[in-house]
């Protein structure tokens, strides 16, 4: 035979898009529309339905950027539809390509019903499976004109992303709102030809499979008259068996598909509108699972069930009830998929137990795994955490979004930095968001790593990011390709159940050690500082608040501020997701967090104020007592007491001819006329930490335009063009302080250093008025230490990242992010970093006079023009220490010390609750317990990387016994304690870096 496949293929593609996609709806005739104009934010669905209308029609244009407009659509259906299935299509002024990222909109019957969601993937309504004709037609749309920022040319600057500057100019116009005949054989034959068509580009020229299936269409296409596809469609359809029948191979793959819709809880639209596109994607959703019994859908982050359950009660109760039957299914277990870097140790706690307790509480189901698809990285600290909050499995697919390393494994294990391991897949398919397309089906068999041992993947599938979720098209393609000969198998399935047969078959999986690095958006540990601001702020108030309330509720009797503090933890832990903290949402996104910020602030030092009245303590600067919220003594206070302060040594600042000298008992730094530091000695030793002929606190300005993702990514290149701030406006003593003012560009910054009282930490305090545009700060301190790695705290460790590029993994992370200290380090002499809110650093290997010595630089600010125009702009305050003389452990006490710094007050003493005699064992929270039972919560970690034993102490006489917990505070098994006067203490062995909870039970109160 010839080889006419080319043609074929030619052929096959024209006829399936010009002709029959089109024929899926014959017969349209058109629906009248009415139109109200909200013209500003959302009304409830009642207020709506019942608001005046006014005519419009096809061809209409409507909706400024955000606004809402509910439209009314009315008509008849025709007698000639008696006995067929009918829909009606709505066509707002889609753009099939820009699913959830415009245009959208929720169906309403009259009665407050919905019905499902309409966006470009979806432009239809269903209205009779076997209309008698002549039947009413009404139904309502909640239409969002959301703008297209994202657009055919990304990552241009636009206005568009708050409301008072997206202009009103009306962006859509109605195409069509018509009732048509739904040819339910026509929709049948499409997908039948496009899984063929699909399959058939991806097998080998050569194979026979190849060629049955591409004569299989062409006679396929013969027996279709394109003029009459309704009528003729069957016939084509009957030339396909034999092709879509024929079974797949023993050893196929098999695909566990899970219909899902990733929706970012904010990113290119504000809070308001998510609450809107989980109800229209979970209404979607609903319907599909009544229609379709193999299909199941999965659905993250509690957040956005308790938007649901708030705002839209009448599509919650549909969820509800899928839930329980078992096909809509929570997953993750957290309460927003949260950046997995950036937010603290107890952050992440709190978002498995924040987002545990509510699917709990909602639906009686604990989730299993977690699941965080799209967080931008994944911290070393992260499997640890996972396996005491009691998850079995992790999923993310986020790695293959790597600029130059492949990831070695799609199932393995993955270790944290203590050793915990927790069994972990990365979908082959490459994507959150599938659509079972030929192409993506063929690449997760092809790239599944396992393949050789284990042949089983999971598939995420639906329109996501703006949400949308599983199509019909999608579960047809599934239906044929459950058991199809070439293609991998395709099964809908539950995660727990896919996870339970990958275990089966992997029973010992590759592991991998230490985060899970992304080679991308490395700029998201700096981009909008205010968010990494409000979150490290935050954190540390909620930490204290909860130290302070559990003590006044012990020892005074004081209530217990259940109710609020679960309300500000959900909102922090809500502005942790994983576009909001990293500082890549629209503007309107990121004031409305430093706003929610402020609030959060100011309710939490009324938390604090309230409970140290109650243990009579007032907050007051002039007192001479301190109040220690730290795990670590400070001023000469305990860890969690309020004392009286003892002496330190926060030195002096002097001028010695043009320079001036900072001077403790420890070290001793010099600061030249320009501001720079020219030494810093420790004075016992003798050691200067800055080579010959540096300066340290250099701020340097580099260029910074990457390839794309402007907010996201800081590529290499960023390098090749830096400006040396060499200049000073004045440098002056104030005090025991020198304070450097400079002016550069548009900005100015002012400094001011002074040494802390621990006498060997330099405090830099820096006031930004920032107004560059695309330009990124760094703050450079050279350090002459021999080392070829630096060492970054992450979430209850640490943990080392080599400085050199000896191969292409090392090279890649150029950019690369800490909690509050990265060190370096040689033995016998380190320099610490410490920061209160600046995630982002490098360090660089730097060969000076023979010498291999390292260039330390914090990340300060940067200037992104998407998608947030104005993002970082104007005044911006953060504090920076260097710790000379520092190991890991003095670093992680000075950076303590940063950022839970001691309050001046007045009124008596309070001796700490809670202490461990282990300087290494710190402790991290004290609370009373989430389900409000009265029990202490005690949480320790080991924070220096070595084994530890160490006695934890509670001082109260209420003790009626103590239990070792998991992270979400569940009973594990009793400890033995040894009562003590007014106390009572258990010993605990930790390995490096364990995190331990204890749950004291108290006496009957």
């Amino acid at each position: 035979m010839h080889d006419n496949h080319d043609l074929t293929v030619a052929r096959v593609t024209r006829v399936l898009q010009e002709r029959l996609r089109p024929a899926i709806h014959s017969h349209p005739h058109p629906l009248a529309i009415a139109a109200h104009r909200v013209g500003g934010e959302p009304v409830p669905v009642a207020e709506g339905l019942a608001a005046e209308y006014e005519p419009t029609s096809a061809g209409a244009p409507w909706g400024r950027a955000w606004d809402t407009t509910w439209f009314r659509v009315t008509g008849t259906v025709p007698a000639s539809f008696a006995g067929r299935r009918v829909e009606a299509v709505v066509d707002l002024g889609f753009d099939v390509n820009m699913t959830g990222f415009q245009a959208e909109g929720l169906v309403y019957l009259a009665d407050g019903t919905p019905v499902r969601s309409l966006h470009p993937r979806a432009q239809w309504v269903p209205l009779s499976r076997a209309a008698d004709g002549g039947e009413t037609i009404e139904f309502f749309v909640e239409a969002a004109s959301n703008p297209v920022l994202l657009d055919y040319h990304p990552f241009l600057p636009t206005e568009k992303g708050e409301w008072d500057t997206a202009g009103e100019e009306l962006l859509y116009r109605i195409r069509r709102a018509d009732v048509v005949v739904f040819e339910e054989e026509v929709f049948e034959l499409v997908h039948d030809v496009e899984v063929l068509l699909q399959l058939a580009e991806q097998l080998p020229a050569e194979s026979g499979r190849r060629a049955r299936i591409l004569y299989a269409l062409d006679r396929a296409l013969d027996r279709v008259d394109l003029q009459r596809i309704a009528e003729t469609a069957a016939a084509g359809r009957a030339e396909l068996v034999d092709v879509l029948s024929a079974p797949a191979e023993a050893s196929a793959h098999r695909i566990s598909a899970v219909g899902h819709a990733h929706i970012d809880s904010a990113w290119l639209w504000p809070l308001r509108e998510t609450v809107r596109k989980v109800a229209r994607t979970t209404s979607s959703m609903t319907t599909l699972l009544d229609e379709h019994d193999e299909f199941v859908y999965a659905m993250s982050s509690a957040q956005q069930y308790a938007w649901l359950k708030e705002h839209r009660p009448e599509v919650y109760a549909r969820v509800k009830e899928a839930v329980a039957a078992g096909r809509f299914v929570p997953v993750g277990g957290m309460w927003v998929e949260a950046d997995a870097v950036l937010p603290g140790g107890e952050s992440l706690i709190r978002q498995f137990s924040h987002g545990q307790r509510f699917f709990r509480e909602e639906f009686g189901i604990t989730c299993r795994g977690a699941w965080l698809p799209d967080s931008f990285g994944y911290s070393g600290g992260l499997p640890q955490l996972l396996v005491g909050a009691g998850f079995e499995w992790f999923l993310t697919q986020k790695i293959s979004w790597n600029e130059r390393n492949r990831f070695p494994h799609h199932t393995f294990l993955w270790e944290g930095v203590d050793g915990s391991r927790i069994f972990t897949h990365f979908p082959p398919i490459d994507t959150y968001n599938a659509q079972l397309s030929g192409d993506e089906v063929a690449r997760a068999a092809r790239q599944f790593r396992e393949k050789a041992v284990a042949s089983s993947s999971l598939a995420p599938t639906g329109w996501g990011d703006g949400g949308g979720g599983t199509t019909r098209e999608m579960v047809a393609r599934a239906r044929r390709l459950a058991d199809l000969e070439g293609s991998a198998r395709v099964v809908w399935e539950k995660p727990d159940d896919f996870f339970d047969r990958a275990k089966q078959e992997l029973p010992h999986p590759d592991v991998w050690r230490g985060e899970l690095y992304l080679e991308r958006h490395r700029a998201t540990y700096t981009t909008q500082h205010k968010m990494k601001q409000g979150n490290r702020r935050s954190e540390e108030l909620l930490r204290e608040a909860e130290l302070w309330s559990a003590v006044a509720a012990v020892r005074a009797g004081h209530p217990y501020p259940y109710d609020l503090l679960d309300e500000l933890w959900r909102d922090v832990l809500l502005l942790q997701f994983h576009d909001i903290l990293p500082g890549s949402s629209i503007a309107w996104v990121h004031r409305e967090a430093a706003e929610r910020y402020a609030r959060i602030a100011a309710a939490l030092e009324g938390i604090i104020a309230d409970a140290l009245g109650a243990l009579g303590v007032q907050l007051s600067d002039g007192g001479d007592l301190a109040v220690n919220p730290g795990p670590t003594a400070h001023a000469g206070v305990a860890a969690g007491a309020v004392a009286s302060t003892g002496a330190g040594d926060g030195g002096r600042a002097r001028r010695d001819g043009d320079a001036f000298v900072l001077e403790s008992g420890l070290v001793r730094v010099v600061v030249d006329a320009s501001g720079h530091v020219v030494s810093a000695v420790e004075l016992s030793s003798g050691r200067e930490a800055l080579p010959a002929g540096t300066r340290g606190n250099l701020l340097q300005l580099h260029q910074d335009f990457p390839n794309m993702w402007d907010a996201w990514d800081v590529d290499r290149h960023y390098r090749g063009m830096v400006v040396d701030l060499d200049e000073a406006d004045d440098v002056r003593l104030d005090g025991d302080a020198v304070v450097v003012s400079r002016a550069f560009g548009s900005s100015r910054i002012e400094q001011r250093l002074a040494l802390a009282d621990d006498g060997r930490t330099l405090v830099i305090d820096n006031t930004v008025d920032w107004h560059e545009t695309e330009k990124f700060l760094k703050l450079a301190f050279p350090v002459d230490v021999f080392t070829d790695r630096a060492v970054a705290e992450t979430q209850f460790g640490f943990h080392a990242r080599t400085t050199h590029e000896n191969t292409s993994w090392e090279d890649a992370r150029f950019e690369t992010h800490t909690q509050r200290w990265f060190l370096v380090e040689e033995p016998g002499f380190g320099v610490a970093f410490l920061n209160d809110s600046s995630y982002g650093f490098d360090v660089a290997r730097v060969e000076r006079d023979g010498r291999i010595t390292q260039d330390a630089r914090f990340s300060m600010l940067r200037a992104p023009r998407f998608p947030d125009p104005r993002a970082d702009l104007g005044l911006q305050t953060m504090r920076f220490g260097v710790t000379i003389g520092a190991d890991a452990g003095i670093a992680t006490d000075a950076a303590w010390r940063l950022n839970a710094p001691v309050r001046p007050a007045s009124g008596r003493p309070v001796p700490a609750l809670v202490t461990a005699s282990d300087p290494a064992v710190l402790v991290s929270a004290v609370k009373l317990a989430d389900d409000r039972d009265g029990d202490l919560i005690v949480r320790v970690y080991e924070s220096r990387g070595g084994r530890a034993r160490a006695t934890v102490t509670v001082h109260t006489g209420d003790v009626d016994g103590i239990r070792a917990a998991n992270l979400l505070e569940l009973e594990g098994d009793a400890l033995a304690v040894a009562a003590g006067e007014g106390s009572a203490s258990v010993d605990l062995e930790l390995r490096p870096f364990e995190v331990a909870t204890l749950r004291v039970r108290r006496a009957a109160r």
